[in-house]
């Protein structure tokens, strides 16, 4: 897995990441959700970089002109409700794209600490041999995205991933490496160093979903 740190070299991309961390900002979710979809952005111009491209040529008023297009069949997924914003954020730039999403949640059978990955709705067209985009704000131990990958194969195999999240913890990127395959690009906004004992990402910023939507039951 190649991984692309985008948030560590300054840009506008840090203003981004600061508001939404800020918990006073946090307060207001119109603000919160277009932050995420402007990180949603900027990541999705940032992978861009690694797609194909084949030439083409326009006419225009005076003439014709050679550009570059990309011709990677591309299905955006996001992770629901989370990475809705987000989802957003990269159709802004990819608006050709088919979609998919799925669900992932943490399910506390013991009503401890303990969870597992529950994955229960899955709406997607073919992904055999085309670009999937990932979509999920945020990746702490990594094990929604792992429960994801494997729901996703059951529907066929796809060419090539990037995965594009918000903010991540080291412990759950390498858990990543170890299971998703070669062919993955991570593209990060930012990355912070541990996990809680609860598993989330110390100091994050909180439940994405929640900030974004309201708190859930």
């Amino acid at each position: 897995m190649e991984i692309h740190h985008i948030g560590s070299s300054n840009s506008i991309l840090n203003t981004f990441i600061t508001e939404i961390r800020d918990e006073n900002i946090q307060k207001d979710a119109m603000r919160f959700r277009r932050n995420i979809e402007r990180i949603g952005e900027v990541l999705g111009y940032e992978l861009s970089k690694k797609l194909s491209y084949s030439e083409v040529y326009t006419n225009t008023p005076l003439g014709k002109k050679k550009g570059q297009l990309p011709t990677n069949e591309i299905v955006l997924c996001s992770v629901l409700r989370a990475g809705l914003p987000l989802h957003q954020g990269v159709l802004n730039y990819f608006d050709g794209v088919e979609n998919a999403f799925i669900s992932a949640y943490r399910h506390h059978p013991n009503n401890n600490e303990e969870f597992e990955i529950a994955v229960e709705y899955f709406a997607a067209p073919s992904i055999e041999n085309k670009t999937l985009l990932l979509a999920d704000p945020m990746l702490a131990t990594g094990q929604s995205l792992v429960a994801v990958l494997e729901a996703i194969q059951q529907q066929g195999t796809p060419k090539e991933i990037h995965l594009i999240v918000v903010i991540g913890a080291t412990e759950g990127i390498q858990f990543l490496e170890d299971k998703f395959p070669e062919n993955t690009h991570l593209w990060i906004a930012a990355i912070d160093d541990k996990l809680n004992s609860k598993g989330y990402i110390v100091p994050g910023l909180g439940d994405a979903g929640d900030l974004a939507f309201g708190v859930k039951l």
